[in-house]
């Protein structure tokens, strides 16, 4: 038992001191959703014995056991999956390989000397030690209530997360007249679903002039079923007091304000939102993790390391993707460099020049934003999101000032994550570099 834990002394409440035993653990992951398993199961290929998943849902498998579409895993197992297939063939490994999980376990707080408070039925609260830490808690909806849409607050209005739960999982229809407000990847996906459910989808509405989703799911969701997608367009109005019963729509300008006399009612007893992701950060915050102004997730080195020294990140706590299989692709990088960073002990300290990320034009930010040359592989993936919608363009890499990427692109859209990759190779043959900044370049 001493082998795997150590002891904390604490005061009983007739004033003594005891101890009690806390369990060690080399790496410990919060989060057993697709970045969660595919960060286990690398680092207990890289060497790890010692692994432990701590999920508070009832299961395993995250938000892909309520995607019950397919698309998934071209990528990574190249064939066409399900959700729930996705996330079993990464269960069933973490299964064969024999790590360690805990299920219906709320982790409440992180100690930046990687101690981690927990709760759950069985064991009340409790707390573990880990060697390293992977922060892999995903990501949540973003609430009506940041939206200001005047009106009462009805029932008939879901975030489309919920209404897919509700359908895929729970077995209920939230609606049969919709209407929904945001072109995210989820609120189109829930068009095709609802209206395969026997509802009618009346419209999608955008605030942006650009959809926020993958081209493909407009396509296969909305025009394929003839659903209008109304680009510059917002909800300025919700009617109904007990349930709702129509939205008011309205033109927007540049700047994101209602046009007068743009104006379109529509009748409807549901509203769905799909109106933007953000990464569940909040043990990051309390953890002292820097968090980026842009993504709202950890900033993260060529490690997907913290600067909490231990601490990595990965997933859609650290930026939202668009396909399951680059978070698992990133998943598995920062499972095998928290087991670097175990197996190698202080020589992981022993670093040499950073060299900082800079996006610029036309691109918002950059996963990773430091570049230790000396830590990374032979090719490193960066990936980043434009601004905007850019046709006939180029993707360029400047090291310092000196370009040494100009990659065609046809349209690069804010909705679809791009990559460059970069090779070790080319760090070393430039000691000199201090920057490397990426950006968008029109013709």
């Amino acid at each position: 038992m001493r082998e795997n834990c150590d002891f904390i002394k604490y005061e009983t409440d007739d004033g003594k001191i005891s101890e009690r035993a806390r369990k060690t653990y080399g790496v410990v992951i919060i989060g057993g959703g697709p970045a969660g398993l595919a960060a286990a199961v690398s680092a207990r290929e890289a060497g790890i014995g010692s692994i432990l998943v701590l999920e508070r849902d009832r299961e395993l498998g995250g938000i892909l056991n309520q995607c019950i579409h397919n698309g998934f895993g071209l990528h990574t197992f190249k064939e066409e999956l399900t959700g729930p297939e996705y996330a079993k063939k990464y269960i069933d490994r973490v299964k064969e390989l024999g790590i360690e999980y805990r299920l219906n376990t709320m982790v409440v707080d992180i100690s930046p000397r990687k101690v981690v408070t927990a709760m759950n039925r069985q064991e009340g609260l409790f707390e573990l030690k880990a060697g390293a830490i992977i922060l892999a808690m995903g990501c949540r909806e973003r609430p009506r209530g940041a939206l200001n849409i005047p009106g009462y607050r009805p029932a008939g209005i879901f975030s489309a997360g919920t209404a897919q739960r509700l359908v895929n999982m729970e077995g209920f229809l939230p609606g049969r007249e919709v209407v929904i407000l945001g072109s995210g990847d989820i609120g189109l996906i829930m068009a095709r679903r609802m209206t395969l459910e026997g509802a009618r989808v009346k419209v999608v509405a955008e605030l942006m002039p650009y959809s926020g989703g993958l081209k493909r799911n407009i396509v296969q969701c909305l025009d394929d079923y003839g659903i209008p997608l109304k680009l510059s367009h917002t909800v300025v109005d919700i009617r109904g007091k007990e349930r709702i019963t129509g939205v008011t729509l309205a033109e927007v300008d540049g700047s994101g304000k209602p046009i007068p006399g743009t104006e379109e009612n529509y009748d409807c007893d549901t509203l769905l939102l799909s109106v933007g992701l953000i990464p569940e950060n909040e043990l990051s915050c309390g953890l002292g993790v820097d968090l980026s102004p842009v993504t709202a997730g950890p900033r993260v080195n060529e490690s997907l390391e913290t600067n909490i020294e231990g601490v990595f990140a990965c997933g859609n706590v650290l930026h939202v993707h668009d396909l399951v299989d680059f978070v698992s692709q990133e998943a598995e990088m920062a499972g095998r460099n928290a087991a670097e960073y175990i197996l190698r002990g202080s020589e992981q300290m022993e670093t040499g020049r950073e060299v900082r990320l800079v996006p610029a034009a036309g691109v918002r930010y950059t996963v990773p934003e430091t570049i230790r040359p000396d830590r990374m592989p032979e090719k490193l993936t960066v990936r980043f999101r434009s601004d905007s919608v850019y046709k006939n363009c180029y993707v360029s890499v400047y090291f310092n000032e000196e370009r040494i990427l100009h990659r065609k692109r046809p349209i690069v859209t804010p909705g679809e994550m791009e990559n460059v990759v970069l090779g070790r190779e080319q760090l070393f043959n430039y000691p000199d570099v201090e920057t490397i900044t990426l950006m968008v370049e029109e013709v």
